[in-house]
């Protein structure tokens, strides 16, 4: 269902007051440039509960205010690799006490959600330099120099744990 705005205070009294005076739905509406829908809505509302006003939404309020919501964000798109634990810190310590499913929530709220980071090598310029430097200053060995080399695998192995894996 679409938001619509609230009706004023005055425009539901005099809904009321009209009605009272035995004027139907729809003429009420014509005449105050509303539909019978909602002329209906307001006197059903004054029948059931005797009073015009509206009620408190349900739910309870947000703990992160906007500015704290922004201030997320703008960590988030600073540091992406930032996690959410960081995060409750930060809010913490501006005053505000949240979960770190609050944080997702708020996150996905303005369109984040975590993903597994990428698992590539980040080479920059420097290594490719360097890596293309080792190949051509080594092109010429022999054969029996390779054999003195001692080749190990390079892969890290965590005993606990995922073997990092980070969502981001």
């Amino acid at each position: 269902m679409a938001k619509t705005r609230e009706l004023c205070k005055d425009i539901r009294d005099q809904i009321l007051d009209l009605n009272k005076a035995g004027i139907g739905y729809g003429t009420i509406g014509k005449q105050l440039g509303e539909k019978a829908t909602t002329v209906g809505a307001i006197i059903r509302k004054w029948k059931k509960f005797k009073m015009t006003v509206n009620h408190p939404r349900s739910g309870s309020p947000c703990k992160i205010s906007p500015r704290g919501a922004s201030m997320i964000m703008r960590k988030v798109r600073d540091q992406p690799r930032t996690t959410r634990q960081n995060l409750v810190n930060d809010l913490k310590r501006a005053g505000t006490t949240v979960s770190k499913k609050t944080i997702s929530n708020t996150l996905r709220r303005h369109g984040l959600k975590s993903c597994s980071a990428r698992k590539v090598p980040l080479l920059k310029p420097v290594h490719v330099q360097a890596h293309l430097k080792f190949s051509n200053d080594h092109l010429d060995d022999p054969e029996e120099e390779w054999e003195k080399v001692m080749w190990s695998d390079e892969r890290k192995i965590e005993l606990f744990g995922l073997n990092s894996t980070r969502l981001v």
